[in-house]
């Protein structure tokens, strides 16, 4: 691939510009659809977007990395210097002929920088939410300005994703920053006036809570794995289940397979990464998930005791998902499908957690009354 200059700001007035005026689609579609309605009911609906926005950029960011498009456009935050690609044609033609098999050609670029498009709507909506709250509902102010952070911390990661040449430590963040970008959406959302559950918690026993908050620590810890695991290519190391090529243990090198700071393919001393490290990080992932499936199914039973049905049907299914998407990923080759619903189905798990964390509180198993009315879930 031609050398490329790797941070080139002369476009981020452009796309600057792009994503204000795309943003003003959502924006415009709340405000008419919702006309009658006071204005923090208005941003309520527009925070469920927004946060609908995100879960679609996650998903659409596992595409491109799936699609080995994550260099489509080697420069940042625009291609070859361009706004779109359209500007860039020469240069990818160019790229694309030195390297016919290489990461640029004229699709990926146009999968990379809708990636982009769409990253910065979702961050002119974010900050929109937050001088929102800044002006009007300063009760709620701290969750979109958090928000808003994290949206440009993740906005950097972003960058470097693209100028560290797909770094897998710079990946897997990327990936985490996405997933707790919607948790604090998701919390934004719950957290805001007029919310049927805003003024009152469902109190739960002390213990299910802790229950709640081991199986979101644990499905997080095995998300971070799961993002391991793609940002190293590894998912084929083991292609069948449940042995690991044939067996119950195979060789594996974990040192150099959890030496986190190195190139992508490369160990920690510059040399070309060994496929038992690749072996030791989804045979790591995949016993991790034997025990945070056991987790999530107890807390789903918990949570459908305690009247939580929606949450606790919700994580029943997304489990079964996340299994099956699981084992066709090893069986079948790694299929788009399969690899995209595995992503999104993590995220749906993550984000049942959390919604069930955010609309209960601890109670002392003989505090909480028999008759407690649940708001409308």
């Amino acid at each position: 691939m031609q050398e490329v200059e790797l941070f080139n700001l002369g476009p981020i007035f452009k796309l600057l510009l792009l994503a204000a005026v795309v943003a003003m689609g959502p924006l415009a579609w709340v405000w008419l659809r919702h006309r009658h309605q006071e204005a923090p009911q208005r941003v309520r609906q527009l925070t469920a977007l927004t946060l609908f926005l995100c879960f679609d950029l996650v998903l659409f960011g596992s595409f491109t990395r799936l699609s080995d498009s994550g260099l489509g456009c080697p420069d940042w935050p625009g291609c070859y210097g361009h706004a779109s690609p359209f500007g860039a044609g020469e240069a990818i033609e160019a790229a694309q002929t030195a390297m016919p098999t290489g990461p640029v050609t004229l699709s990926k670029a146009w999968i990379e920088m809708i990636h982009r498009y769409l990253a910065m709507t979702v961050g002119a909506l974010i900050l929109t939410l937050a001088v929102f709250s800044w002006r009007r509902d300063r009760t709620v102010w701290g969750w979109p300005t958090l928000s808003l952070v994290w949206v440009c911390v993740q906005g950097g990661f972003g960058a470097l994703t693209v100028t560290m040449k797909l770094f897998p430590a710079i990946v897997s963040l990327h990936l985490m920053g996405g997933m707790l970008l919607l948790v604090l959406l998701l919390i934004q959302l719950l957290r805001q006036r007029h919310a049927p559950w805003a003024e009152s918690r469902i109190p739960l026993p002390t213990s299910v809570r802790a229950w709640l908050m081991a199986a979101w620590a644990l499905l997080m810890l095995q998300i971070v794995l799961g993002a391991w695991v793609s940002s190293n290519y590894a998912v084929m190391a083991c292609d069948t289940y449940p042995l690991c090529q044939g067996t119950w243990w195979p060789d594996m090198n974990f040192d150099k397979g959890f030496d986190l700071w190195r190139a992508l393919g490369m160990d920690g001393d510059g040399q070309a990464l060994p496929f038992q490290a690749l072996t030791a990080i989804n045979f790591t992932h995949r016993w991790h998930a034997m025990p945070v499936a056991a987790l999530l199914l107890w807390s789903s039973f918990l949570l459908y005791r305690h009247g939580l049905t929606t949450q606790a049907r919700g994580l029943w299914l997304l489990v079964l998902l996340q299994i099956i998407t699981g084992i066709s990923n090893a069986v079948l080759g790694w299929p788009l499908l399969a690899a995209l619903l595995h992503t999104g189905s993590a995220a749906g798990l993550l984000l049942l957690i959390s919604w069930a964390l955010g609309i209960t509180e601890s109670r002392p198993s003989g505090h909480i009354p028999a008759t407690f009315s649940r708001p409308d879930l």
